[in-house]
Parts: structure tokens; sequence; C-alpha cells
């Protein structure tokens, strides 16, 4: 397939190696040291389990909801359930990637990129027949300066605004950009635990001679030492010193002693840069049967509302030409977010059914059921009854 159908040749774009760009630090893995003392690169900050979490559980939640494409008049909105834009975004966006992959890792992109995430909208005849996914650095934007008019180029050739699926961040900045520094503490921290478990970054104590030692004699006494009291099978013997050598343990300072709190105030942080209830990154301190759903809520209000309203945008404006943006939308189904148990559905829906709120059929749709004949009538089944028969007829069939 010919992805360049560009009449005119591609212009050369210049690049400084002494301010590179986001992107470009990204594929060297470069990343902007922090105050903490680390450069921290996309990879480095993924390997902090709670950044991980956060991306994962925002961008997978996005991908797993149903999407729609329905006919907009006025307030009123109906499905369009054949429409062809549906295909791209439920099952195949091309023949390598899926609709769930495609929406999942554009979030990705979104919260961990500043230019956000970026797809491109391949049309025959005006209609998307697939949409890409190209690796971060190939759709490169540039804006206006005065009105923020985004220009998109694909390997420093143009292509229309039109055909690019768009998914920025607020700010103009992600997530794990403005998270940088409390990121940048948790990996150290992260660092700091695997070399005390595994290298002992802190001994355990000191061997004190009063009287001078050679270097040679240094060297004996630790290794008769570590002989004697290092190892797996060398805990609890008895140490014996001689010429007046002393041991002397260490303590743990205040803030060691603090070490784990310090750890679990950082997945707060990261949580907060993610706009994530702490007990979906798993720090359950503070989470109980009774605030666990309602933190739940928050994280579909405050935190996925916002992404999920602008996914919408984002295809609205990639999938639709400007004459077809007017009368259609693309909708994100909310309803497995905040789906309760079947015993609370049951008795909501037949609550509506009965104040003739919605009929039968809507309520056998929420359920996932076929609709049945007679079931669009807007009745109450608990005082509708049976309509008496006719005085007439009844005399009629008595003669």
């Amino acid at each position: 397939m010919n992805l360049w159908p560009f009449n005119r040749a591609p212009k050369t774009e210049a690049k400084s190696l002494t301010s590179p760009s986001d992107w470009l630090n990204e594929i060297f893995g470069v990343g902007a040291t922090n105050y903490s003392g680390v450069t921290l690169s996309v990879d480095a900050a993924l390997r902090v389990p709670a950044v991980a979490s956060a991306i994962r559980v925002i961008s997978e939640a996005a991908a797993s909801l149903d999407v729609m494409v329905k006919e907009k008049e006025g307030r009123t909105e109906t499905d369009l359930p054949d429409d062809p834009i549906l295909p791209l975004l439920r099952d195949q966006a091309n023949e390598w990637t899926s609709g769930y992959e495609l929406i999942r890792d554009l979030v990705i992109d979104a919260l961990i990129s500043d230019v956000g995430g970026l797809a491109w909208v391949n049309r025959v005849d005006g209609r998307p027949v697939e949409i890409i996914h190209y690796a971060r650095g190939v759709i490169a934007v540039e804006y206006d300066l005065a009105t923020r008019e985004p220009k998109y180029t694909i390997n420093s050739q143009p292509v229309p605004a039109s055909n690019i699926i768009h998914l920025r961040s607020p700010f103009g900045r992600a997530p794990m950009t403005l998270a940088r520094e409390a990121i940048g503490v948790a990996h150290v921290l992260e660092r700091h635990a695997a070399r005390l478990f595994g290298r002992g970054a802190r001994p355990s104590g000191a061997l004190k001679f009063p009287k001078g030692m050679g270097e040679e004699s240094v060297k004996k006494a630790r290794e008769a030492w570590r002989l004697t009291h290092e190892g797996n099978d060398s805990g609890g013997r008895t140490a014996i010193l001689f010429d007046g050598a002393e041991f002397e343990s260490f303590q743990l300072a205040s803030t060691d002693a603090q070490f784990l709190e310090n750890r679990k105030f950082e997945i707060l942080e990261i949580a907060r840069a993610f706009r994530v209830p702490p007990s979906m990154l798993f720090e359950l301190d503070r989470a109980t049967w009774s605030n666990t759903e309602q933190m739940g809520r928050e994280f579909l209000i405050y935190c996925l509302e916002p992404w999920l309203r602008a996914l919408e945008a984002a295809f609205r404006r990639g999938l639709f030409l400007p004459d077809e943006r007017d009368g259609r939308v693309i909708r994100f189904d909310r309803d497995d977010l905040t789906r309760a148990d079947l015993n609370t559905r049951a008795t909501v829906i037949n609550s509506l059914i009965s104040s003739r709120t919605i009929n039968p059929n809507e309520g056998r749709q929420w359920l996932g059921l076929q609709p049945y004949e007679g079931g669009d009538e807007f009745t109450n089944p608990n005082i509708t009854t049976d309509a008496p028969a006719d005085p007439q007829e009844s005399d009629d069939a008595t003669e």
C-alpha cells in the first residue's frame, strides 16, 4: 500500500542535537536529570511499579469500554450500528493492530509523552479504511504561536490535520513529565532497596582494633570474619575477638526506620499526579469496604471521564470529515464501569419500568437480552390488569 501519495517533494527539516526533542531523547534512552540525581528516561520511569500500574489502569480501562457511533439531532443521539468506522475501533484498526490496542496505546502515549498520542487515518475515496499508530517520533507536530493550530508531518512530509488522531494531555505536558521529580524519588528508593537487600548497602557493624594493624593483617582479619560470620549458614555463631578488638553494631537512623513510610508516600504522590485513587495502585492502608466503591466512582468521574471526553473529540476530528461532524459523534459506553451487582440492577430496572420511565425492552437491553413483542409499551406491570370483558359479548355468549 502506498502511504505517500504526495506530489510535492518533502521539505528538509533541520534538527539540532544540542537541544533534542523529547522523542529523540526517548529513542536513545536519555531523559532529564532530576534533583534526586538520576537521569529518568521513560523506560526507567515505567520500572517504578506505581507508575506502570497507574498508566495501565487508565489506558486499559478506557480501551475496555464499548465504542459507539451515534447520529446527533439536537440533544437526541441515535445509535448507528452499521457505521463503517465502528469496525476500526471495535475490531481491527489495521491488519496488525486491534481497536483495543489502538485506544490503549494512544492513551499510554498521552500519559508519558508531551507530544501526546498520535495516529494516522488512511482514507480511500474519503472513507477511513485503516488507522495506523506509528512509533513515537514518526509523526511530528508544530503549533502556530498565536492560534495554537497544529500542523502535522510524517517523516517530514506534511499531512492534513483531518487525517490525524491527536490525543493531548492537559497543560500540553504529560502527567509523567509533570511528576518527574516524584517518580525520580521513587526510583531512587527502589534502587536503594535493591542495593540494601542485594549487596548490603548498609553494613551491620564494624570491627574496631585499638592497636595499629598493617594492611596484610587487616586483610586476614576481614577474610576470617567473613568466613565465620557471613553467609547463609553463619547466623548465630559466637564471635571471638582478641587483642582488644570490639564489634560496633550500626543502628538505623530515624529516616531509615521510616523507609517503608517514605516509599508509601511516593505511591500517593504518583497517584496524585495521575489522579488515580491509591487503592487502584494497591496502596490499601486507607481502603475499606465502605469507601472502595466511592473511590472507584471518583476514578471514573475525576480521572477517566476527562480522558474519555478527549478521546471522543480526537476520534471525531480524525475520523469524520468537516461536513460529517455536525451530525455524527463517537461515544464510549460508561455503563460497564458503573454497573452494580445483579440484584441492585434488577431492583432499579423494575422501579424504572414501574414508574414508566423506561419500557421493558429498554430494561432488557441493559441486561444484554433480546427485546420481545409488546415490550416497547410504557406500562406498569404491577398495576396493569387485563381489560374486563364486554357485557354485551357476555350476554350473547349466554344466549
